[in-house]
């Protein structure tokens, strides 16, 4: 069973910054796409940045310039550093990864971390 692991959330002020981890259980290579999610209060999951194959990645537009989303191979894991944080960017994070393994997609998610932007 993979298992993923966050951590690096918490309580930081507008216009600083944060960097999330994402430890996998299983090799990185063994995967399609990994990235984050995040949900805000009342709000539906959203995409923040994934990366697909090991080299094109993807970003929200709200997130594109400030945040930045690479993977240390050695480590098996996945971070997503987060600059120039706004309130909006408050939410819990959730790391995911996709397998395609023999025609069957399978989604593993991480417990999430909470990031709160406040001054």
């Amino acid at each position: 069973q993979v298992q993923l692991v966050e951590s690096g959330g918490g309580l930081v002020q507008p216009g600083e910054s944060l960097r999330l981890s994402c430890v996998v259980s299983a090799s990185i290579h063994s995967f399609n796409a990994m990235g984050w999610y995040r949900q805000a209060p009342g709000k539906q999951r959203e995409l923040v940045a994934e990366t697909i194959d090991g080299g094109n990645t993807n970003y929200a537009d709200s997130v594109l310039g400030r945040f930045t989303i690479y993977e240390d191979n050695a480590k098996n894991t996945v971070y997503l550093q987060m600059t120039s944080l706004k309130p909006e960017d408050t939410a819990v994070y959730y790391c995911f990864a996709d397998q395609l393994y023999h025609g069957t997609k399978y989604d593993y998610w991480g417990q999430g971390t909470q990031v709160t932007v406040s001054s």
